[in-house]
C-alpha cells in the first residue's frame, strides 16, 4: 500500500525549513529510532541546501509506503526543480529512504507546521543522538579499557612465553651438550676399554707398541714416539740440542733426538704439554711449543709401572689437544706402563724358566746298537715353559732307561719339580729296579713332597742283545713303535696313574718286541695334542710321519729324521706348550758300532 505523495513548494529557507519539519514529524510519528531519523534528516538538511544554493524553485516529495512485512513502512523522499524552474535538473538522483518501524498515524505531515516547534523537535532528537552517542562513547571507553588490560595481558604472556621459550631452549642447549659430553665420555671410556684390552692381550713389548700405535694414529695422534728407558739408556741428555758433532752430555752425533716434553716428562713423572699456548690439561704442565714440532703441540706422558719404563709422546692430530682427550690419553699410558712391565717380567720369567730347563736337560748317551736323538722345543705362548724333560742314562748292567715326563703347571715351579723328579728317578734307577717300581716310588715321593702337583712319565728299559723294550707308563700318551719293516704300531697297553695321584697305586711292567732296525718314539702331549682335536689324531699323524721314514735314513741321518717327525706336527701349530721328543732306534748288524754317537738336545730348527 503506497499513499499519494505530498509535495512542498521550495523557494526560501523557511520553505525548506518547514517541508524539512513536515518530514521529521512523519518518521516521529512512524517510530523511526532517533540515529536513524538523525541520518536521514541530515542527508535531507544537505540535499535542501544544496537546492537554494542552486537557486530556482524545487518541491519536496515525500511518499510513505508499506514494505512486505505486515507493520514495517518507509518514507520516500524526492527534490526535484519545479518545472519552468530554471534551477538543473539532477541525473536520476535517487531518493531518500528511511525505515519505519510501523506505519504513521497520519500520513500526511501538517500544512504549515510553527518553526519554533520544529526547531524544538530538531534539538530532541540531537539530544536523543547526543545519549546516544554518550552511551557509546562510555562503551568504547569501557572496551578500550578492556582492550587495554587485555593487550597488558598478552603483552605480559608474550614476555612469559618469551622468556619460557628462552628458558626451554637453554635447557634444549644444555641437555643437547650435556648428551653430547655423555657420548664423547662414553665413546673414550669404550675405547680406553678396548685398548687395554688389545694392548694386555700380548706379552711381547714389541707387540705391544704396534698396537698402541694402531690404536691412538691418526684419531687421538698424528705421530707417536716411545721412548724406552733400558733401549735408549745412552739418551739421558738434553735432548733437543744435538746440532754438533756432539751434545752436551758427550753422546756422539746421530743419537735419536728426543723433545724437551719428554725429557721433563722422563725427569719429573708428570705429564708435558709443549705449544705456543697453555693447554689448561688437567694434571699436565706447560711448556713452550717444542723445537722438533713447532706447528702442532706435543704430549709427552711417562710410562711407568714399579719403575719409570719410558715416556710416550704424541704429537696432536689437531691444532690442540681436547682435556677428555688427554686424561684418556694418560689414563692408557699407565696401562701401556703396566703391560710393558708385565711384557718384561714374563719375559725374564720364561728365559729363566727355559734356561733351568735347558740347564737340566740331558747330553744322550751313545750306547753300542743304538741310536738316541732328543728335541726340546719350549713355548712359544704364555708361561707354558718348565714341565716336559726327558733323560737317558745307563745302568750298571749294561742296559739303558729312556725316559719321557711332564710336570703338570708351568714356569720355574715345573721345572724345579722336573728337576726333582729327574734326580730321584736316576736315584732310584741305581737299584737296578725296573721301569714299574721306579715309577710307583716316584709316584709316592711326589704324593709325600708335592700333594698338589701331578706329573705323567714314561719309561723304557732297552737291554744289550735282546730284541725287546720293556716300559712303564704313568699316565703318559703311549709311545709309537716302527717296526724294521716299516709297520707302525702304538703301544696303547692301559697305562697307570699320574705320579702324584692322591690315591695307593703299583704301576705294572709291559714288553713289546723291539727287533733290529725298529725304532721306539717318546713325545710328550705338546707335540700331538691340539685343543679343537683331542690327542688321538695327533698320534696317528705321529704315526704316519714315523711310517715315512725308512731304516737307512734313520740309521745315517738320526737328526734329520728327528726333524722329519717334528715338521708335520708342528708347522701349522701355534704351540702353546713345551714339545718334548726321543727318538731310540735299534741298530742292523750291518749298522752295528759304525754310527758315530748323536746323542744332544737340541732346539727346534728353521726349516720347521
Amino acid at each position: 500500500m503506497t499513499a499519494n505523495p505530498e509535495v512542498w513548494k521550495i523557494g526560501s529557507a523557511a520553505d525548506a525549513a518547514r517541508a524539512r519539519a513536515a518530514v521529521a514529524a512523519v518518521a516521529a510519528d512512524g517510530g523511526a529510532p532517533a540515529v536513524e531519523r538523525a541520518r536521514f534528516l541530515t542527508a535531507l538538511t544537505a540535499r535542501l541546501r544544496r537546492c537554494l544554493s542552486e537557486g530556482g524553485v524545487w518541491e519536496l516529495l515525500h511518499r510513505v509506503r508499506q514494505t512486505t512485512a505486515e507493520h514495517d513502512a518507509r518514507i520516500d523522499v524526492w527534490v526535484r526543480p519545479v518545472a519552468s524552474s530554471s534551477a538543473p535538473v539532477p541525473d536520476d538522483e535517487p531518493a531518500l529512504v528511511c525505515p519505519l518501524p510501523h506505519r504513521p498515524a497520519q500520513d500526511d505531515p501538517p500544512v504549515d507546521p510553527p518553526l519554533p516547534a520544529a526547531l524544538l523537535r530538531a534539538d530532541e532528537d540531537t539530544a536523543a543522538v547526543l545519549r546516544l552517542l554518550d552511551e557509546q562513547e562510555h562503551l568504547v571507553r569501557l572496551h578500550r579499557e578492556e582492550l587495554h588490560h587485555t593487550n597488558q595481558g598478552v603483552l605480559a604472556l608474550h614476555s612469559d612465553l618469551e622468556a619460557a621459550a628462552l628458558v626451554q631452549r637453554d635447557l634444549l642447549d644444555a641437555e643437547r651438550t650435556a648428551r653430547a659430553e655423555a657420548e664423547r665420555a662414553r665413546r673414550l671410556l669404550t675405547f680406553l676399554g678396548d685398548a687395554s684390552a688389545a694392548i694386555t692381550a700380548s706379552l711381547s713389548p714389541t707387540a705391544i707398541l704396534r698396537r698402541l700405535t694402531d690404536l691412538l694414529v691418526p684419531e687421538y695422534a698424528e705421530h707417536l714416539d716411545v721412548w724406552l728407558f733400558e733401549e735408549d739408556s745412552e739418551e739421558k741428555g738434553d735432548g733437543e740440542d744435538r746440532d754438533g758433532e756432539e751434545n752436551r752430555g758427550g753422546h756422539p752425533r746421530g743419537v735419536r733426538r728426543r723433545s724437551a716434553a719428554a725429557v721433563a716428562a722422563a725427569r719429573t713423572g708428570r705429564p708435558q704439554h709443549a705449544a705456543a699456548h697453555p693447554g689448561a690439561l688437567p694434571g699436565v704442565d706447560d711448556l713452550p711449543p717444542s723445537v722438533l714440532s713447532p706447528s702442532r703441540p706435543l704430549l709427552a706422558i711417562p710410562l711407568t709401572a714399579r719403575r719409570p719404563l719410558g715416556v710416550l709422546t704424541l704429537t696432536s692430530p689437531g691444532p690442540r689437544f681436547d682435556a677428555d682427550t688427554s686424561v684418556m690419553l694418560v689414563e692408557l699410558a699407565r696401562r701401556v706402563g703396566i703391560a710393558l712391565d708385565n711384557a718384561r717380567r714374563y719375559e725374564q720369567y720364561r728365559d729363566t724358566a727355559e734356561a733351568l730347563q735347558r740347564a737340566q736337560l740331558t747330553e744322550l748317551p751313545a750306547p753300542a746298537g743304538l741310536l738316541l736323538t732328543a728335541r726340546y722345543l719350549p713355548a712359544t705362548r704364555g708361561l707354558n715353559i718348565g714341565g716336559d724333560w726327558y733323560d737317558a742314562f745307563l745302568q750298571p748292567d749294561g742296559s739303558l732307561l729312556a725316559v719321557i715326563g711332564d710336570v703338570t703347571g708351568h714356569g720355574l715351579h715345573a721345572a724345579v719339580v722336573m728337576g726333582q723328579l729327574r734326580t730321584a728317578l736316576r736315584a732310584y734307577a741305581v737299584e737296578n729296579d725296573s721301569p714299574a717300581a721306579i715309577l710307583t716310588r716316584l709316584h709316592r715321593m711326589l704324593r709325600h713332597l708335592q700333594p698338589e702337583l701331578y706329573a705323567t712319565a714314561m719309561i723304557a728299559r732297552f737291554r744289550p742283545g735282546e730284541p725287546e723294550v720293556v716300559w712303564a707308563s704313568a699316565g703318559h700318551p703311549p709311545a709309537v713303535v716302527r717296526g724294521a719293516d716299516g709297520t707302525v704300531r702304538v703301544l696303547d697297553a692301559r697305562p697307570g696313574v699320574m705320579l702324584g695321584i692322591p690315591v695307593p697305586y703299583v704301576h705294572a711292567d709291559h714288553r713289546a718286541d723291539l727287533p733290529a732296525g725298529s725304532s721306539l718314539v717318546l713325545y710328550t702331549d705338546g707335540l700331538v695334542e691340539r685343543r679343537a682335536q683331542g690327542i688321538d689324531p695327533g698320534i696317528a699323524r705321529l704315526g704316519r710321519a714315523l711310517g715315512t721314514l725308512g731304516t737307512p735314513e734313520l740309521e745315517q741321518d738320526p737328526e734329520a729324521a728327528a726333524d722329519a717327525l717334528l715338521k708335520p706336527l708342528l708347522h701349522d701349530c701355534a704351540r702353546d706348550d713345551d714339545v718334548c721328543l726321543l727318538l731310540c732306534h735299534t741298530l742292523t748288524s750291518a749298522a752295528g758300532g759304525s754310527v758315530e754317537p748323536t746323542g744332544r738336545e737340541g732346539g727346534c730348527r728353521d726349516s720347521l
